[in-house]
Formats: C-alpha cells, structure tokens, sequence
C-alpha cells in the first residue's frame, strides 16, 4: 500500500467538500434521481443548453473529470482515492454509451477523457478486489433506474 502524504489527505478532503456544497449536492440529486438518458437526443432534453438542468448534469461530469485529472497526473494516490470515492463510476455509467456522440458534436476527441482513463482503472482496481461487483452494481442501477417514477419532465 503506497504511503499517502497529508497533503494528498488535504486534497482529498478539499473534494469531499465542494461536493457537499449545496449547488453541488442539488446538481448530484438530480443527476442521480432524474437524468436517466438513452441516447445523446434524450440527454438534450433532459438537459437542454441554457436549462438548470444543463447546469446540474454539467457541474458533475465535469467537478469528476476534474477529480480524475488530479488523480490521473498522481496529485491523489489512486489506491487512497479508490478505497474513498465511488460516485464517478456511476457518473460515468450514465454517460459512457453517449461520449463519443458528444466528442463528435464538440469536434473534442479528448471531452471527458480523464474520467474514462480513470473509470476503467477504477474497475481493474475493484475486479482485483471484488470479483463481480461491476456487473453487480449495473444490475443495480437497471434496476433502480426501472424502479424510479416516471414524469413528463424526466
């Protein structure tokens, strides 16, 4: 296990705060209760350019892009951000099928790489560890997002 430094703690907990913002808490209840998009014409309704919700679904994709920058350059142990983070997996669930819809709509081969690097270094990491819990926790989600209530703004 590599030594973490308190420095890296510092910043891992500088993270763990600005999500706890309330803009930010408000834009991760949304994007966990209500953006359940299936294609990148779903995702531009759900969120249209200019809408709080275009603000909510953009504060968190890219508050972790950012994270996953920092731990991809080493500024965070990937191991310690690991054992202590979790969301962007989830983050990346909901939009990974739509990215390169989105590259090409930006002419950016390169929108929300860092967050992709570090997903599927995150499920290398959690398949040493936990054999099945990816599958596991995408069966999980299929399930919550049929579970979840259905109304004309959704």
């Amino acid at each position: 296990m590599a030594k973490v430094t308190h420095d890296q703690a510092n910043l891992m907990l500088r993270l763990y705060d600005l999500r706890r913002e309330p803009r930010m808490r408000e834009a991760r209840d949304w994007y966990f209760a209500k953006f359940h998009p299936t294609s990148l014409e779903d995702i531009n309704r759900q969120a249209p350019m200019g809408s709080p919700e275009s603000a909510s679904m953009r504060m968190v994709i890219t508050y972790w892009e950012m994270a996953a920058s920092m731990v991809n350059r080493g500024l965070v142990d990937e191991g310690f951000f690991f054992e202590n983070t979790g969301e962007q997996w989830f983050v990346w669930e909901r939009i990974k099928a739509f990215v390169p819809a989105m590259r090409a709509r930006s002419k950016n081969p390169h929108q929300y790489e860092n967050l992709e690097k570090h997903v599927k270094r995150l499920e290398a990491w959690r398949k040493k560890r936990a054999p099945g819990m990816g599958e596991a926790m995408r069966q999980m989600m299929a399930q919550m997002q049929q579970a979840a209530p259905k109304t004309s703004g959704d």
